[in-house]
């Protein structure tokens, strides 16, 4: 994921930190700390613990207290994904990565069409760590006021243990609501999936998924809330792109780039001036050319490698000065609908299809698209 960088590895998935993620540690820190008093007789309530606040309330203990609740909340995150993707390891899906975000985490898997009696098991035991987690802390919590502590540090122990706890059993509760593309959705789907084709299962869960978001939406208006404004709109856009590449998916399920691919395929030789390439894609309107010497591939040129490239530079370059090399193939019996997602992995816009190394034609998204249009007809 863009913005992103990476912190270590658990179980062979990379651990990797979005940008937000640093801009929310500081801002729930705040949030938690100014509201200690407030959230320390919610506790009491909750729990029926004493708190003795003498330690909590000190100095900058209260935001303190809020960095260490933010991290431990986002440590609690982690594990929540982490159950994802050890499920999903075991399923036989490959995870590339975990992202700790804005909005929490998210597992990048290497997943095709979604399988029902995988994706359960997948979506339930996340809440399900929580839960987990929430019980834990909960029971140190308690255990906490039995050990031989003074009552300002025993408070500052029942505080963190305390928070963290409810926080995590409210994780998993939320996370089951049926608003998809959260795990409750995903297990309405895959209910819904043994009852009925997945990609019209899939468009029930998202529009299920899109009423609570903007249920979440009207609630964090009138509650002055901007957080849950945020994850109203995340929930809305992540229904919809779910609901959209489920739709692609059905739709072009029978379809490989063999099929669809653009031909005769218009090459360049690695020696040609980039002024002449940009000459081209001007009278063509192509944006990419693949690079071909003695008829093997050896690059790809697009607009974006000329744009990488100064003005004046460009003038003595050629191409194979500015080509990107090793481009990606596809042969011709590949689904087209894997074409689409390596697209959209790699923001790339078009793909050779190669055999036997030599090139039959080329599939553009501009191309997939026009054949999904065609294909709703």
């Amino acid at each position: 994921m863009d913005g992103s960088f990476r912190i270590g590895r658990l179980f062979g998935i990379p651990i990797l930190i979005h940008y937000t993620f640093l801009l929310v540690i500081p801002l729930f820190a705040w949030i938690i700390g100014s509201q200690i008093t407030l959230t320390t007789g919610m506790l009491t309530e909750v729990f029926q613990v004493p708190i003795d606040t003498s330690l909590i309330t000190a100095g900058f203990m209260p935001y303190i207290l809020g960095t260490i609740v933010a991290f431990g909340l986002f440590a609690g995150v982690l594990v929540h994904e982490l159950a994802h993707s050890l499920v999903a390891k075991r399923k036989g899906i490959a995870i590339n990565s975990i992202t700790l975000m804005i909005f929490g985490g998210i597992a990048t898997m290497e997943e095709g069409v979604p399988d029902p009696k995988i994706e359960l098991p997948m979506a339930l035991v996340g809440p399900i760590a929580s839960l987990v987690v929430g019980i834990v802390c909960t029971g140190i919590m308690y255990a906490v006021p039995s050990l031989s502590l003074s009552p300002g540090t025993a408070g500052v122990l029942v505080f963190l243990f305390g928070y963290l706890g409810m926080l995590n059993i409210i994780l998993c509760f939320f996370n089951l609501l049926p608003a998809f593309p959260m795990d409750g959705g995903r297990v309405l789907r895959a209910w819904l999936a043994k009852r009925m084709p997945l990609h019209r299962a899939t468009k029930i869960a998202a529009d299920v998924g899109k009423g609570f978001a903007i249920l979440f939406g009207i609630i964090g208006l009138f509650a002055f809330s901007p957080f849950l404004i945020l994850i109203a709109l995340f929930i809305y856009i992540g229904a919809n792109m779910e609901s959209t590449a489920m739709k692609y998916s059905h739709l072009l399920q029978d379809v490989t780039v063999g099929d669809m691919m653009s031909r005769p395929v218009t090459t360049v030789p690695p020696t040609i001036p980039v002024s002449q390439v940009i000459g081209m894609m001007y009278t063509s309107k192509h944006l990419g050319f693949p690079v071909v010497e003695r008829d093997t591939l050896i690059g790809m040129v697009t607009l974006a490698d000329v744009n990488r490239t100064s003005s004046i530079d460009r003038e003595a370059m050629q191409v194979r000065d500015i080509m990107s090399r090793d481009p990606i193939t596809l042969p011709p019996t590949a689904p087209v609908i894997d074409a689409l997602r390596i697209m959209s992995a790699r923001n790339i816009g078009r793909i050779p299809v190669v055999l036997d190394g030599k090139i039959l034609g080329i599939v553009t998204r501009t191309d997939i698209l026009k054949v999904t249009e065609l294909k709703q007809i």
